[in-house]
């Protein structure tokens, strides 16, 4: 994508202290503010929000956090100048960000050479932890792998044996893919997928697509695409009336991010990943809710989760090990529990994956929006390979 340097793209939110004798703790952190902004303007905000209270309860054994960003323009090649950039002229402690899943490897192979801490707060693809994965790096988010094997009892559930598929055509998208075609031919042995469409990033033609997957004749459809391009997707597939009489089994399409701008046209029924924000019940929840509402006169979307879990993850951390130093955060991480939004969490040992988990529930209208109902919290844990598996899938040594 085009867009100006990293230089001028600069996003800096930083919280200075009251005593600079007391010394900070820097975050440098890399996120694509420009393109993917219904995601990471919440995302920026439950930020702010942890720093807020990190800083107010003392921040780290003294030394306040300070956050500063940088926009990495979409581009894997901005994300590494940025990192460098964050780390010689900002001297940031620790690295922390990424949102599309190429940016987020991109970072990843950055700290294993450079040496650095760095938490990927966002980026959905298994290779961070698993096949790209290094000691250097951590994962906050329920993985693409996770989310689709939490799916997938729920797809075989609808005994449909003639299977589309439609995805962006990058990293994340093509990972989504190929595990639910391997989970799926496990839950269901007898499963066809009659066609594919993979689509261009953020420019997905609609019509097209919907043509192509009614042309195939589909029992049942898995989507992975998001943000403009889903709602495109639903359009469309409303106009055609492929929705809703064809099921759907859909990745994110229940975060409120995607799911707010389609208000009615919201596809009745689809069985989704998300974030029931106006009915999750649970003490850690209502505590954030009532923060965040407080602070921004606003609702959170799940980006707000992601931000504020990050660094409310990075400040546990940096307690347990006494400060920023890399190896010794290195090893506070390893078995880490963080308490979130969502409840405790706690980031594994033998690949750096976080056992956050996501609601798993049914698309339905009310009021002319779109909300998410009979859902359901799944546990991270539960939807995570054994340590036998990961060795087979991460580098030796890493």
């Amino acid at each position: 994508m085009a867009g100006v340097s990293v230089t001028l793209a600069c996003l800096s939110l930083t919280f200075p202290t009251h005593a600079a004798a007391q010394g900070t703790i820097k975050i440098g952190e890399i996120n694509s503010y420009k393109s993917q902004p219904a995601f990471l303007e919440p995302y920026r905000k439950g930020m702010e929000l942890a720093v807020e209270q990190v800083n107010a309860a003392g921040g780290i054994d003294g030394k306040k956090l300070e956050l500063i960003t940088r926009d990495d323009n979409a581009n894997p090649g901005e994300a590494v100048r940025a990192a460098e950039e964050l780390l010689s002229r900002e001297r940031v402690d620790v690295l922390m960000g990424s949102f599309l899943s190429n940016i987020g490897l991109a970072l990843t192979d950055f700290a294993r050479q450079k040496k650095v801490f760095f938490l990927a707060s966002e980026p959905l693809t298994d290779k961070i932890v698993w096949q790209d994965g290094n000691r250097y790096t951590f994962r906050l988010r329920v993985s693409t792998y996770m989310q689709t094997a939490m799916l997938v009892p729920q797809a075989a559930k609808l005994d449909k044996k003639r299977w589309a598929i439609v995805y962006p055509n990058y990293e994340y998208g093509q990972s989504a893919a190929a595990t639910f075609k391997a989970l799926m031919k496990k839950a269901q042995p007898d499963v066809e997928f009659v066609t594919e469409q993979a689509t261009p990033l953020g420019k997905v033609d609609a019509g097209s697509v919907v043509q192509a997957l009614a042309d195939a004749k589909p029992d049942a459809i898995f989507n992975v695409l998001f943000a403009a391009d889903v709602a495109k997707l639903v359009r469309e597939g409303n106009t055609r009336g492929l929705f809703p009489k064809t099921p759907v089994v859909s990745l994110l399409s229940g975060e409120p991010e995607y799911l707010d701008p389609l208000k009615d046209e919201t596809p009745t029924g689809w069985i989704v990943t998300g974030y029931p924000w106006y009915s999750i019940q649970t003490p850690a929840h209502v505590a954030f809710l009532k923060a965040y509402q407080d602070r921004y006169k606003d609702y959170p979307r799940l980006g707000s989760i992601i931000g504020y879990s990050s660094v409310m993850s990075m400040a546990a951390g940096m307690k347990k090990a006494g400060g920023a130093d890399t190896e010794k955060l290195i090893a506070a991480f390893e078995g880490l529990k963080v308490d979130t939004p969502f409840g405790p969490i706690q980031y594994r040992a033998i690949d750096h994956q976080s056992t956050m988990g996501a609601y798993v529930g049914k698309l339905a209208l009310k009021d002319g929006k779109g909300v998410m109902v009979d859902y359901q919290y799944m546990d991270g844990a539960d939807f995570l390979p054994s340590d036998e598996e990961v060795r087979k899938l991460r580098p030796a040594g890493r």
